[in-house]
């Protein structure tokens, strides 16, 4: 689909946003929790660590904490979340709750990804925690279709690039992928933990005909995302902003185009890009500034997302709000953004275009008419 360059018509408004069918593919699962829910499993678990035990005051907490600037400490935030995911019952809840409150917010499709090495400290296995969250995951798609809406979730596993079990997370995804598993990823820490130290990882996945995404081009620069692909065959770019780095003004101030920026929208490689995170984190000194509008002018396949919902006390609803405040976005850029999206999720062609052509096309439909 070529970006709708027509006038933006009526400015969509908060209400009618939140109606309009989402497709999600950024999102973690420890850093989307609800701060009431954080609260009670701590209580539940012992665990004593929690900066306050009220709910809205926790909520604004993370939020606070995440305003930092940096990557680093905006990543310690996840210390309390994980510390209260640790059992099967606590996994179950919270990914039930995460696609309750999606649907909520009009997601139709969500790719949810979480790194499971994270949640065994009593004693799980990773097997545990994927059966758990994939349990979790389906009653929360029940729960939301017995309110009316209906929510498609998949889950990717994320090994932490800094440790030294990709290809066992690797194998775990395979080893799940009919059971809900749709992907893999890497995460953590970019600056000094370039993708290639988890070769065998992608090498695995790639003959295993195996989906990917590779968080890079967030903390660090054009040499992840290079490697991303080039070394390691990236499917997609967690994040991938700084590819703004290969675009310079020409001498009659126009954007051209360098060679990796040219390769990337030339290859149509999906750009899972979180506006308000990247604020948090330093990729982006506002909204307004973010590198968003030129590359969704320039027709890269960009697509809007979360990241940490708690974290940015965000949702889709609002991300798509914020842009449209920010860039005068009208309902044929959201729509454009839900199916680059939805083209680029990694369950099967035909489910895609199902849902583009069943849910998506006909609900932007009903809100522009």
């Amino acid at each position: 689909m070529a970006r709708d360059s027509s006038p933006a018509g009526p400015v969509p408004t908060p209400d009618e946003i939140r109606r309009a069918p989402k497709v999600l593919l950024h999102d973690h699962l420890d850093g989307g929790l609800r701060p009431g829910t954080v609260v009670e499993l701590a209580e539940a678990a012992g665990y004593g660590a929690l900066p306050t035990t009220d709910a809205a005051e926790l909520g604004t907490w993370f939020r606070t904490a995440a305003d930092s600037g940096s990557l680093e400490s905006y990543l310690e935030t996840f210390a309390h979340t994980c510390g209260v995911m640790q059992t099967e019952q606590a996994l179950v809840r919270v990914a039930a709750e995460c696609a309750e409150d999606l649907a909520d917010d009009g997601v139709v499709y969500a790719e949810v990804r979480y790194a499971p090495e994270l949640f065994v400290e009593r004693g799980l296995s990773l097997e545990a925690v994927v059966e758990a969250v994939q349990a979790g995951f389906a009653e929360g798609e029940r729960r939301a279709a017995a309110r009316g809406r209906t929510i498609r979730t998949g889950t990717l596993l994320c090994a932490m690039r800094q440790h030294a079990r990709a290809l066992e997370i690797a194998e775990l995804a395979v080893r799940y992928r009919d059971g809900g598993v749709v992907g893999f990823d890497i995460a953590g820490p970019e600056d000094g933990f370039p993708p290639t130290r988890n070769l065998d990882a992608f090498e695995y996945l790639r003959t295993s005909n195996a989906h990917f995404t590779i968080h890079a081009g967030e903390a660090f620069g054009l040499a992840s995302i290079w490697e991303a692909i080039q070394h390691c065959g990236a499917e997609r770019l967690g994040h991938g902003v700084r590819i703004v780095d290969d675009i310079k003004n020409s001498a009659g101030g126009t954007p051209e185009l360098g060679r990796l920026a040219a390769y990337v929208r030339d290859r149509r490689i999906p750009l899972e890009v979180c506006p308000s995170s990247n604020v948090q984190t330093g990729a982006a000194r506002s909204i307004a500034e973010h590198p968003i509008g030129l590359l969704a002018s320039m027709s890269f396949r960009v697509t809007v997302n979360t990241d940490n919902r708690l974290m940015s006390g965000c949702s889709m609803s609002s991300e798509f709000g914020a842009l449209v405040e920010a860039f005068g976005f009208g309902w044929a850029d959201l729509q454009w953004f839900t199916i680059n999206a939805m083209k680029s999720a990694f369950i099967d062609f035909d489910q895609r275009l199902d849902i583009i052509n069943t849910i998506i096309k006909p609900g932007y439909a009903r809100q522009v008419n």
